[in-house]
């Protein structure tokens, strides 16, 4: 029985120190994946560097801790900044950038972990847009230096913006956004990894525009100069509707004039072709032709409100004196 008991003991025993190897092992072992860095606390402080190496790691069980970090790039996102360029010229700015943890040991002294660095960049990037931004013309902050206009550029703006306005894009551009941009990450990055263990890899505005009221004058003008340009090509279609009507109406004179004139030459020569058949015929028989005209005289002149007093043998009556059934 005693035996029995002894076994049953061990055996507990047994699995109890199994048990509590395992925990230990499982405390010792730790796994660092590629995309990761850590380091190891022990009451809090870190013991040794950063490590950086993927793979099966061990430390202290309960004592130690592993704190992980990030090795790949992260973002940034500022608020937007209302900031005056060198013009005086108030306009909302949109920052972005991407940094990365270079060196987990400084970073964990200094700032501990990603929201204190986010502060902590929030207060850099900002100050140095700010900076930068300030003294900045706006036509360098919206352009690049390589941009231009071509000639065909500049007739197609002047058609639809006061000529001032459009002569101010022939300015050669000496900074630029990119050179912008690229001088605001140099100074952002000045001692950020021997002070923080982090590093900027990027730097860009992602959004730019007037502020409000500024923004409201700019699309108000925006309104004046559209209808000011609807204006003039409501005037010149006017004035072009005008020339056509005018074309069209001495066109359609013209061709009613020329279809006058054919029809007089027409009718010229028409009366003309009658009066020689007419004369051909009457010269053929002279008599005929005294009695039709006299005919037509009757014709003419007697109806029932005609009333002549005139002698029986008048001249004028020979025909009906004369004249044989």
């Amino acid at each position: 029985m005693n035996m029995k008991l002894r076994k049953s003991a061990a055996a507990i025993i047994g699995a109890i120190a199994l048990i509590a190897g395992m925990i230990v092992l499982r405390s010792s072992v730790y796994f660092i994946d590629e995309a990761e860095q850590a380091l190891v606390l022990q009451f809090g402080r870190p013991i040794g560097g950063a490590i950086t190496e993927p793979g099966i790691h061990f430390k202290v069980p309960f004592i130690q801790e592993v704190r992980r970090y990030d090795k790949r790039l992260l973002s940034w996102d500022g608020d937007p900044n209302q900031i005056p360029t060198r013009g005086r010229e108030y306009i909302f700015i949109d920052t972005t950038a991407r940094w990365r943890i270079v060196d987990p040991l400084r970073f964990l002294m200094s700032v501990r972990d990603e929201s204190g660095a986010q502060a902590r960049l929030d207060d850099i990037i900002d100050s140095t847009v700010r900076d930068n931004i300030s003294s900045t013309e706006m036509t360098e902050i919206v352009r690049s230096k390589d941009w231009h206009v071509t000639e065909e550029d500049l007739k197609k703006i002047a058609a639809i913006q006061p000529m001032d306005e459009s002569e101010t894009l022939t300015e050669k551009t000496l900074v630029g956004r990119n050179t912008l941009t690229r001088n605001i990450l140099k100074k952002a990055n000045r001692g950020l990894v021997e002070q923080y263990g982090i590093e900027l890899e990027d730097v860009q505005i992602k959004r730019l525009n007037y502020i409000p009221a500024v923004r409201e004058q700019v699309f108000q003008r925006m309104i004046s100069e559209r209808q000011r340009i609807a204006a003039q090509y409501l005037s010149e279609g006017h004035g072009e509707a005008a020339r056509i009507n005018g074309d069209t109406s001495r066109q359609l004179a013209d061709i009613r004039s020329e279809a006058r004139r054919q029809a007089e030459v027409i009718r010229g020569e028409a009366d003309a072709e009658a009066t020689r058949i007419y004369n051909e015929a009457y010269a053929a028989e002279p008599e005929f032709y005294t009695l039709l005209r006299t005919l037509e005289s009757y014709g003419r002149s007697l109806d029932k409100q005609t009333e002549l007093i005139i002698s029986s043998d008048s001249e004028y009556f020979r025909v009906l004196r004369n004249g044989k059934p």
